[in-house]
């Protein structure tokens, strides 16, 4: 059952504040958790329905830090970030993860992605292609929102994501940069390099003039038909397929 105390403190973590104070933040869902209680990653609680922890009783098993809290539907519809809750919902630890300076392989660089939806897509969307950093300018939605976390479908556990400044990373960085613009290049005419830093600009301001200036390269995806623009995750994937696939 769960207590009025404890409801209080899982939604505080939809919060970004409560987030970073109390380093944690949710993860819901059956295949987002179990994908996190296979992981090393500490568990603060497990809040399940008698019938989901029943049949994950060997991975809860593996997490002895975490706290079990078994409760009914109309309880996890209560703390629920979801329309139609999910069966079980963590409240997981942050990991430490630092900025680095030293990549030799793709990486991308969001600058100032703000819908949670967008960042969880693009997330989820590098794991795919197997490109294992991310950095994201200080100005992007937080990563641990609920609904990255949800839209990332366990990239979170399998990518290096980290905020850093993204002039100063690019400057540091001896990668060519390549910014995603509506005026660039072809991108099906451009000789793409065997890594990169592939620079992905806020929803409706794009990449900003000053990383603009800094950049090696900007490439476009050829507008064929009469959309104004692509969506941020819809052009990451594009791009990332074109520019990381031999």
């Amino acid at each position: 059952m769960l207590s009025k105390t404890q409801s209080k403190y899982i939604h505080s973590l939809e919060l970004q504040k409560f987030r970073h104070e109390l380093n944690l933040f949710l993860a819901e869902g059956d295949k987002i958790a179990r994908e996190w209680l296979e992981s090393d990653t500490g568990i603060r609680l497990i809040i399940a329905l008698p019938e989901w922890a029943k049949a994950n009783e060997k991975i809860i098993a593996k997490h002895s830090e975490a706290e079990l809290i078994i409760v009914n539907e109309q309880e996890l519809k209560s703390i629920s970030t979801l329309q139609n809750p999910n069966q079980v919902m963590l409240v997981v630890h942050k990991t430490t993860v630092k900025g680095v300076k030293d990549i030799d392989s793709w990486c991308l660089a969001l600058d100032a992605i703000r819908d949670p939806g967008n960042m969880g897509t693009i997330l989820r969307i590098a794991d795919w292609f197997g490109i294992k950093h991310v950095a994201c300018s200080p100005d992007c939605v937080d990563i641990y929102n609920p609904k990255v976390v949800q839209a990332g479908m366990g990239a979170h556990l399998r990518i290096n994501i980290f905020e850093t400044e993204l002039a100063a990373f690019i400057q540091q960085s001896s990668l060519p940069t390549i910014a995603a613009t509506l005026h660039g290049e072809n991108i099906y005419n451009f000789n793409k390099p065997q890594q990169g830093i592939l620079i992905i600009g806020n929803e409706s301001k794009g990449v900003n003039e000053a990383l603009l200036k800094l950049v090696h390269h900007q490439v476009t995806i050829p507008r064929i038909g009469g959309a104004e623009s692509l969506n941020a995750g819809v052009s990451a994937g594009i791009l990332c397929a074109l520019l990381t696939t031999h």
